[in-house]
C-alpha cells in the first residue's frame, strides 16, 4: 500500500509527504513474525504506523500469562497514547506476521491535517475496544465466540470471512482457555451454526446447507 493512501495521510498531497515525514523523523522498520517491536516498561516518543502485516498489542501479568488487548493492521497506528503522554509502555507490541511499520515522532506531527486524521484513527480504535469489551462481557466461551464471529461477519458484509488470528491468538484475544474454545467451536459446528477451516469461517442460518 502506498504511504499516501494510508488514513493518517488522507487529504495530504503526495508531494508534501516527504517534508512532513522528515519533520516527524520517520523511520521505516521491517519485521518478521514473532519480532518484538516495543517492550513493556520502555518509554517511546514515537507512534507506530503499520504499512504491511499485523501487530498484536500484548499484556502479560506477573506470572507471564498473555492476553491480546488489541491488534493493528495496514493503515492503523499503535503506541500512540504512550508516545503522546510520555508514559512507559504497559503493553508490548509483537509482530503477528511479517511486514513493515513506520515510526514517527508523535510530538512533531503538527500539521493540522495529520492531527485531524490521527484523531479519526483514535476514535476508530476506541470503537474497536468497545466492541472487544462487548465480546468479553458475554458469560460463556460459546457466547464470546458468537459475539466476535457475528461482528466479523457484519464487518465483512458476508457470512464467509477470514479472521486475522490463529486459534491461540483468538483465545488470548477473548481471554478464554484454548481447549475450551476449541471444544465450543466443535460443538457449534456439530450443531450446524457454523463451519470453519483454520482462520476461515462460514456462519450458517437455520436450514442453510453446510460447506
Amino acid at each position: 500500500m502506498e504511504i499516501s493512501a494510508l488514513p493518517l495521510f488522507r487529504g495530504i498531497p503526495a508531494g508534501e509527504l516527504p517534508v512532513l515525514l522528515a519533520q516527524a523523523s520517520a523511520k521505516k522498520v521491517r519485521f518478521q513474525k514473532g519480532d518484538l517491536l516495543l517492550r513493556r516498561g520502555e518509554e517511546t516518543g514515537r507512534l507506530g504506523l503499520v504499512l504491511e502485516g499485523t501487530v498484536h498489542i500484548i499484556r502479560e501479568d506477573f506470572w507471564g500469562s498473555r492476553s491480546i488487548v488489541g491488534l493493528a493492521g495496514p493503515g492503523e497506528v499503535f503506541a500512540e497514547s504512550y508516545a503522546l503522554a510520555g508514559e512507559p509502555l504497559s503493553v508490548s507490541v509483537l509482530a503477528a506476521s511479517g511486514g513493515a511499520a513506520l515510526f514517527l515522532d508523535a510530538h512533531r506531527l503538527t500539521d493540522a491535517r495529520l492531527t485531524a486524521n490521527l484523531l479519526s484513527l483514535l476514535a476508530r480504535k476506541n470503537l474497536m475496544l468497545t466492541g472487544k469489551m462487548r465480546h468479553m462481557a458475554r458469560r460463556t466461551t460459546r457466547d464470546k465466540l458468537l459475539s466476535y464471529l457475528s461482528a466479523q461477519a457484519l464487518a465483512a458484509g458476508s457470512s464467509e470471512f477470514d479472521i486475522p488470528m490463529d486459534r491461540q491468538q483468538l483465545a488470548d484475544y477473548l481471554a478464554v482457555d484454548r481447549s475450551a474454545m476449541s471444544a465450543a467451536l466443535g460443538k457449534l459446528r456439530d450443531e450446524g451454526v457454523l463451519t470453519f477451516r483454520k482462520n476461515h469461517f462460514h456462519l450458517l442460518r437455520q436450514g442453510e446447507e453446510r460447506d
